[in-house]
């Protein structure tokens, strides 16, 4: 009778929704996939494949309550931001401002010569006196960047351990950094170590007077976005575009770990920055978010198999937390491929999307070479480089009958004849970093819908 008792109050329990011991578990916000550019290989030969390991992120629930937002908004205020720029960065500002919820968190830092926190970190419906700050924006001095995001970090710092919150620095400048540490490296290091702690910084460069090395290198070694806005009345658009990234995050603190069986040797990583220590692939993202999809892609080396053989190719593996769950996920996923000394199986087999991932990611890795051939005064042997690529593609085309590498192909031919010839100008320097710096990120661009 007390068996019977308990199993009763234990259904009951269940009905009224008290145990959840038959429920449903929470669907993954993200699917994580292993493809490859052919799924049947040249038999007999050592061969190379290109692996793309991929998030897919679903879009979250329209009634889902988004992760609250830890921002800081760090704001450049020298002398060079005279007149527009100030009124149309106070603008864009303002509105991000009254889009965020009453109890994200915000702060306001602006810096020239000097450092200033206007706004410390609190939350909005408790920071009466933001769009004041905001408005008072006023330009003078020079130019203190690192500092000034340094300062930012300091200011999400405070609330770094809230759990659920989304943590960025968003970054705006229209100058040279003159003030502290100026490099890329000195920036990038900054960024780096940012991520180790969850914090993105995003950097939005205006005009044509700011540093674009060190702009992109920040963001790009902090999982963060870049954009180059050369008119500041499109600073608006810019933020706006920003935020809705921001408060579309599904999952922060990735982790994938690619590993690769005896037989299959990764060789690089193509476009991303990672770390390959012998059979395995690792590296880092900070935060994904909804409706978006977020690769690596990976060049590896295949020893040689009989035709009719199957082999794995790539196990993959992704440690993550949920931020709506506000709870840590693992996802696993592998792939195989087969070997055939019939071409046109291999023909037949390709990835026409992960080809096109892998040529877009080809030329973007080639526009920051081509800059630093120009730079040192090698403008025909940068136009060189971006031919080489471009034949590279327009033979993967031919050979696979994959009509959107044209696509990749066909502007960058036309850049690498310009290259040979002209070099490059800097509205176009600016243009070709932020360019390659949005393709290796996989950066919504900012005229693309965002939930």
């Amino acid at each position: 009778m007390k068996k019977i008792h308990s199993l009763i109050l234990i259904l009951a329990a269940a009905l009224t929704g008290a145990v959840t011991l038959f429920a449903k578990p929470a669907a993954s916000p993200v699917r994580l996939e292993v493809d490859v550019d052919r799924h049947v290989l040249p038999a007999g030969a050592i061969e190379r494949a290109i692996v793309k390991v991929s998030l897919h992120c679903l879009p979250p629930p329209r009634a889902q309550t988004r992760p609250p937002v830890n921002l800081a908004l760090v704001i450049d205020r020298s002398g060079s931001m005279q007149g527009d720029r100030i009124e149309q960065a106070r603008e864009a500002a303002l509105e991000l401002v009254r889009r965020l919820g009453p109890d994200d968190i915000i702060s306001l830092v602006a810096y020239d010569s000097e450092v200033e926190v206007l706004v410390p970190a609190q939350r909005v419906r408790q920071a009466r006196g933001l769009e004041a700050a905001i408005r008072g924006l006023t330009p003078r001095g020079m130019t203190a960047l690192h500092g000034g995001v340094a300062r930012g970090a300091e200011e999400v710092r405070k609330h770094i351990e809230h759990s659920g919150y989304v943590h960025r620095v968003i970054l705006l400048s229209d100058g040279q950094a003159n003030v502290g540490p100026r490099s890329p490296e000195e920036l990038g290091r900054l960024g780096a170590a940012l991520l180790r702690e969850g914090v993105s910084v995003t950097t939005v460069g205006l005009g044509l007077g700011f540093n674009e090395d060190l702009m992109t290198r920040l963001a790009q070694r902090s999982d963060g976005n870049t954009y180059f806005v050369e008119h500041s009345a499109d600073l608006p658009r810019i933020f706006t575009a920003e935020l809705g990234d921001v408060l579309n995050v599904v999952a922060r603190r990735v982790v994938i770990e690619v590993d690769f069986p005896a037989g299959v040797r990764p060789l690089r990583l193509v476009g991303r920055e990672g770390v390959i220590n012998e059979r395995r692939a690792e590296l880092t993202l900070n935060q994904i978010y909804g409706g978006q999809e977020r690769f690596a892609l990976i060049e590896v080396e295949v020893d040689p198999a009989k035709a009719g053989a199957t082999r794995e190719i790539a196990q993959a593996r992704v440690r993550y937390e949920d931020v709506a769950g506000q709870r840590p996920a693992t996802l696993t996923a592998s792939r195989s491929v087969k070997f055939s000394a019939d071409r046109a199986k291999v023909v037949a087999s390709a990835d026409h999307k992960v080809q096109a991932d892998y040529a877009a990611n080809l030329i973007a890795v080639a526009k920051d070479e081509a800059i630093a051939l120009v730079d040192a005064g090698r403008r025909e042997d940068a136009g060189r480089l971006m031919s080489a690529r471009v034949a590279e593609v327009n033979a993967m085309a031919d050979t696979y009958r994959n009509a959107g590498l044209a696509k990749v192909a066909a502007p960058a031919a036309a850049e690498a004849e310009r290259i040979a010839r002209e070099g490059l100008d800097n509205a176009q320097r600016k243009l070709y970093r932020t360019e390659s710096s949005q393709v290796r990120n996989q950066q919504a661009t900012a005229g693309e819908d965002r939930r």
